[in-house]
């Protein structure tokens, strides 16, 4: 049976255009939050398939996206690497000993031995798998590279990111040392989860904005693009989502082998259609926030589908969705986006 998400991710003709939300397994869901209060904590669920597969099939079964994404969190991956991560209440994710030097760094797991440690990811995929309807597609993903050597650096999430930055200028051999072992954890990580059955891969830079435009390509894009080459090479049939937050300024500089550009919401979608519609299937861009109102959700879905005009894109939010927002807003947005784009 065809999946019209992942016919979308390849520029085909779709009868509607397709929707998912990035966070739609989540806080805002009561459903979630019982099985999250059942587990313990987040990580006893990211580390449960049974209760990991329950929650990525909760927005499927309720507001109807067209698309699940798996269940997980881009930190296990240093986490198996042999970083020890804790999530505290109200301040977010940790890691007790971050990586500040070469000893620091030779001490990880690299490589295939890392991969195989998330064997509850690829047991969550392979749950899901068996109870997501045919015709829905299973989204797999990782954090870039990027974005997770921010976390191992820092320590923790960052409104600065002065340690990771100040290698960037003053030790940068050190700093692409990590990116590298990241890179290929993260791409025997991605060949796994295509292994035990996901039809699409997202790669999140989370914190693309962190690096000035002239660095971008140097400390990011080359290795999520070294991830996506090393993908295709393998499995030219899985499409590949690129999905770099709060960088419209570097669209110009956009290559690599990939299927699908993700549009935040503080890129304006025409800008994206004229700089990379013609090479790139287009992913976004509706600000979260419109969620709370909608109205201003309708407005947006409906100016999104003018610019696109239902080819080459894929409705999505232009980040994640915020934990407070009406299950009804979420549900009338994705029957918003079905509407407008039906043909």
């Amino acid at each position: 049976m065809n999946k019209i998400f992942v016919d979308a991710c390849l520029g085909k003709e779709t009868p509607y255009t397709p929707v998912w939300m990035m966070r739609q397994a989540g806080r805002y869901l009561p459903e979630y939050m019982a099985t999250r209060a059942k587990a313990g904590d987040f990580l006893t669920l990211c580390h449960n398939p049974q209760m990991a597969c329950e929650v990525t099939l909760q927005p499927v079964d309720i507001i109807n996206v067209d698309a699940a994404i798996l269940f997980s969190d881009i930190l296990v991956v240093p986490n198996e690497m042999g970083m020890d991560l804790s999530f505290v209440k109200g301040e977010g994710p940790k890691f007790s000993h971050p990586i500040r030097s070469e000893a620091d760094l030779e001490r990880l797991i690299g490589g295939e031995e890392a991969a195989n440690r998330l064997t509850y990811v690829y047991e969550t995929i392979k749950l899901i798998k068996a109870k997501l309807s045919e015709d829905k597609a299973l989204i797999g993903f990782t954090g870039s590279p990027w974005t997770l050597a921010t976390y191992m650096i820092e320590g923790e999430g960052t409104k600065t990111y002065s340690i990771c930055k100040k290698m960037i200028y003053s030790n940068p051999e050190l700093l692409h040392k990590i990116l590298a072992k990241v890179t290929e954890v993260v791409k025997l990580y991605m060949q796994k989860q295509i292994e035990s059955g996901i039809d699409v891969v997202q790669i999140f830079d989370s914190w693309a904005a962190a690096i000035e435009p002239s660095k971008y390509d140097e400390f990011s894009w080359k290795y999520m693009v070294e991830i996506a080459e090393y993908l295709k090479e393998k499995y030219p049939q899985i499409p590949i989502i690129m999905f770099p937050k709060g960088v419209p300024a570097f669209l110009d500089k956009v290559y690599g082998n990939f299927d699908v550009f993700g549009v935040d919401w503080s890129t304006p979608m025409e800008l994206a259609k004229e700089k990379l519609g013609d090479r790139y299937v287009l992913q976004g861009n509706m600000e979260p926030c419109r969620l709370y109102s909608k109205e201003a959700t309708t407005e947006a879905v409906e100016d999104i589908q003018h610019v696109m005009q239902g080819k080459r894109h894929i409705f999505n939010l232009g980040h994640g969705i915020l934990p407070d927002v009406l299950v009804e807003n979420a549900k009338h947005f994705i029957q918003e986006c079905h509407r407008v784009s039906k043909k």
